[in-house]
C-alpha cells in the first residue's frame, strides 16, 4: 500500500469536490438559464454558474461554508479494505482540509462543551472530522472513494421523518413535495438539488440520501424525480428566492430496501445552489 500517495489522492480529491462543478451541473445550470423568465433569477443563475467556473479555475472554496466531509467508500468483491488504508482516507481527507483550506469550525471540549459551543474553536482547518465512513459493496473491482462537503444550511432546512403511505406512491410523494417545497422557500440560496432517501430506519433513510448524492444525474431523472422537481417549480420560489421558474435543478431519489409496515422512513435534504460539492477518486492502484 502506498499511503503517502492515498493521502495525497483523496487530498485532491476533497479540494475538487469543493470547488467543481461536475460538467452535468454546469449543463443543469445552462438549462435553467434558457428556461428563466424571471430576468433577476436569470442573473442569479448566470452569477452562480460564473462564480462556480471562477472557484474551479482557481481551485478555491466553492462557499464560505465549505461543508462537513462526507465519505462513501465502494469495494469491488476482490478488495480487501484495511484499518491502515482507512486510516490513510482520514488523513487525506484533512490534509485536503488544510489545502483547499476548509472554514475552520471544529468545537473543542468535551460532549457538553461540543454541544454549546463553550469548547471553543479550532483554527485548523483539519480539526473539521469527517462523518462517519459509509462502505458499501459494488459489482466493480474497485475501491472507490466518494467525497462530498455538506453545508449547514441545507442540513438546518432537512428532514428525516416517516410517512404514513397508504399503500400509494403518490402519498409518500405528496409528503416529499410538501417539506421540500416549505424547506426551499426558507433556504435562501436556491435554485436546489433535492437528496431523498426512503429506507426502513432513519439510519437507512439518511444514508440512502447521502448515497443518492453520488449517484444522482442531471441528465437522468426518473418519472418520481421529474414529478418531484416539477411540482416544486411550480412554487415560484425561483434562484435566491426571487421568483421565477427553476427552484429545483434536479431531484436526486433513492429507495433502500423495504419492509412490511405501514410507514416509509423518508430523508429529504434540500441541497444548496453549489451542492452536492461531490467528486469521486479510485484507489484500486495504490493498495
Amino acid at each position: 500500500m502506498d499511503r503517502e500517495a492515498i493521502i495525497d489522492r483523496i487530498s485532491e480529491t476533497l479540494i475538487t469536490a469543493g470547488s467543481t462543478f461536475s460538467e452535468s451541473k454546469k449543463e443543469a445550470y445552462r438549462r435553467a438559464i434558457e428556461k428563466e423568465s424571471n430576468d433577476n433569477a436569470k442573473w442569479a443563475l448566470q452569477t452562480i454558474l460564473e462564480n462556480a467556473e471562477a472557484a474551479e479555475r482557481s481551485r478555491s472554496p466553492l462557499c464560505d461554508d465549505t461543508g462537513i466531509p462526507h465519505v462513501i467508500i465502494e469495494i469491488g468483491p476482490h478488495i480487501s479494505l484495511t484499518g491502515d488504508i482507512l486510516s490513510a482516507i482520514s488523513e487525506g481527507v484533512k490534509k485536503g482540509l488544510e489545502e483547499l483550506p476548509g472554514r475552520p469550525m471544529g468545537i473543542m471540549g468535551s460532549d457538553s462543551e461540543r454541544i454549546d459551543q463553550s469548547g471553543g474553536l479550532s483554527q485548523d482547518p483539519g480539526f473539521v472530522e469527517h462523518a462517519p465512513f459509509l462502505i458499501r459493496n459494488v459489482d466493480e473491482d474497485v475501491l472507490r472513494v466518494f467525497i462530498t462537503m455538506q453545508g449547514g444550511g441545507p442540513a438546518i432546512r432537512g428532514k428525516t421523518y416517516r410517512v404514513f403511505h397508504k399503500h400509494n406512491v403518490e402519498t409518500v410523494v405528496d409528503e416529499i413535495v410538501k417539506w421540500a417545497t416549505e424547506s426551499v422557500g426558507m433556504l435562501g440560496c436556491s435554485p436546489c438539488t433535492l437528496a431523498v432517501g426512503i429506507g426502513r430506519s432513519q439510519y437507512e433513510a439518511a444514508s440512502m440520501m447521502t448515497l443518492a448524492q453520488a449517484e444522482g444525474d442531471y441528465n437522468r431523472q426518473s418519472d418520481i424525480e421529474k414529478e418531484i422537481t416539477d411540482r416544486i417549480n411550480k412554487a415560484n420560489i425561483g434562484s435566491l428566492g426571487l421568483g421565477g421558474d427553476v427552484s429545483v435543478l434536479a431531484t436526486f431519489l433513492k429507495v433502500g430496501p423495504q419492509r412490511a409496515s405501514g410507514v416509509r422512513i423518508v430523508s429529504m435534504r434540500p441541497m444548496c445552489c453549489f451542492e452536492p460539492r461531490i467528486a469521486s477518486a479510485d484507489l484500486k492502484d495504490l493498495i
